[in-house]
């Protein structure tokens, strides 16, 4: 399936992703070749401050889009000119963040009268399995587990799904962060409490997983449990930081691993995938190794996986989308 502005399998996609603390362009041809990704990150500017600050996140959105971009057409080899269509995060996330970049594309795209196309960011995770040589084929069930969002997806077709379940208070990603922050290791803290959990005993505390009603996720309880747990250690806490790391990490991968289980069962889809920043973590590749991931530099936020959604959403064409306007959150679509 090519999306309406899609002419043949070389055109160019020029994506671009701010809704939330990475500034990012890549450049994709129609038929999933990615030709350049690009991704600065901002955490060391919000490290400091124990997660992204929104304002600051904009104005370094606004310093870094135009080098980005430059930098992604240079990695392909390509020029303005060689640009087709244009492809923009319009939400959910930060409106400030995601405002700097439907603003550049806006600008860009009306600038050539070229079409673009706004992507939902969630629908991008997804896309992230159409790229390479050996795109994911729908139907599939998905976990998507991020630091925004945790999600069960039915999949059926490229472009589309059906929440099947969600986070009712925080999201996979935001619990292994504030563990991490809990543990002293610092924002962002998921890669670095996955490296820690490898030297400890994930036997060594007993976490809870909630069990709440359909294929819905919770982790504000383990996360408070973590707390206490640090609490009542005291001094010795930081002997048993490892045993920590790895009983938490253990207790929030089998919640995600028990619920995709189940809706496996329920929904008797044979293809099981997991897109998003936790899909990088270690144990959760180890714990589903029969299924399908999405490569780890298309985990974390990326403007290759928003061109790749272009190809499956609607093209508009100029001048008709500089009303368009960004969304925080799925529901103020």
């Amino acid at each position: 399936m090519e999306g309406p502005g899609c002419r043949s399998g070389r055109q160019l996609i020029l994506g671009i992703e701010t809704s939330c603390d990475e500034t990012a362009a890549a450049l994709v041809t129609a038929d999933g070749r990615v030709r350049s990704n690009v991704v600065s990150s901002q955490a060391d500017l919000h490290a400091r401050f124990g997660g992204v600050v929104p304002e600051i996140a904009s104005r370094r959105h606004l310093e870094l889009v135009l080098p980005v971009l430059g930098e992604a057409l240079e990695r392909a080899g390509a020029r303005l000119d060689d640009v087709e269509q244009v492809a923009v995060t319009r939400g959910p996330g930060l409106v400030g963040a995601l405002l700097v970049g439907l603003s550049a594309a806006k600008a860009l795209a009306w600038s050539r009268r070229l079409p673009l196309v706004p992507v939902d960011h969630l629908q991008g995770h997804v896309a992230s399995l159409y790229l390479g040589e050996e795109p994911l084929e729908p139907p599939f069930l998905c976990l998507l587990a991020s630091g925004g969002h945790t999600m069960l997806l039915d999949v059926r077709e490229r472009g589309a799904f059906t929440v099947l379940g969600e986070t009712i208070d925080d999201a996979a990603g935001e619990a292994f962060d504030k563990g991490a922050r809990l543990l002293g290791l610092g924002y962002p803290g998921g890669a670095a409490l996955d490296r820690l959990a490898a030297t400890g005993d994930p036997e060594s505390f007993s976490f809870p997983i909630a069990r709440v009603p359909g294929l819905d996720f919770s982790f504000s309880g383990v996360k408070t449990a973590l707390l206490y747990a640090v609490r009542d250690l005291g001094a010795d806490g930081d002997a048993r930081r490892a045993d920590l790391a790895a009983s938490y990490q253990r207790a929030l991968v089998r919640a995600l691993v028990e619920r995709t289980r189940e809706a496996r069962a329920q929904t008797g889809t044979e293809k099981v995938a997991v897109v998003g920043g936790v899909a990088a973590n270690s144990e959760l590749r180890g714990s589903l190794d029969d299924a399908v991931f999405a490569p780890l530099d298309l985990c974390t936020d990326n403007a290759a996986m928003i061109a790749s959604a272009a190809r499956y959403a609607r093209a508009l064409p100029y001048p008709d989308y500089l009303a368009v306007d960004a969304y925080a959150s799925r529901e103020a679509a």
